[in-house]
């Protein structure tokens, strides 16, 4: 397991960014500015690097992860702070974004478990 944390708090306006395929998470010390459209998360550390191929799951619901921006880590390490884009598409890499395959949004409330593991890979001999 690389990542694991629980919602604390839905913010008032999330739906705003699930509209769009997309959530925000952040840590406690989200800004006053930003909290109403984020997911409030316990920040844990991050046990190691988020890489393509690994796979995000929020509520059991499984994602493979397609990209990571190049801020992912370090924001998810020191912020709690990440953004999920669901479209299952990489137009532009967005730093701070983590990309999955398209697939709906689950219902995230609060004491929903948000999980990245590392991919499985298939042992050939």
């Amino acid at each position: 397991m690389i990542y694991s944390t629980k919602v604390r708090e839905v913010g008032k306006d999330s739906s705003e960014f699930i509209s769009s395929g997309m959530i925000v998470l952040f840590g406690s010390e989200a800004p006053p500015e930003l909290r109403p459209y984020c997911f409030i998360i316990d920040r844990k550390p991050l046990q190691d690097s988020i890489e393509i191929g690994d796979v995000l799951s929020i509520n059991d619901i499984e994602y493979n992860i397609i990209e990571v921006g190049n801020q992912v880590n370090k924001n998810l390490r020191d912020l709690g702070h990440i953004t999920i884009d669901f479209r299952g598409q990489v137009d532009d890499i967005m730093p701070g974004t983590l990309y999955v395959e398209k697939k709906s949004i689950p219902d995230i409330k609060v004491g929903s478990e948000i999980v990245i593991k590392a991919k499985q890979y298939e042992d050939k001999r």
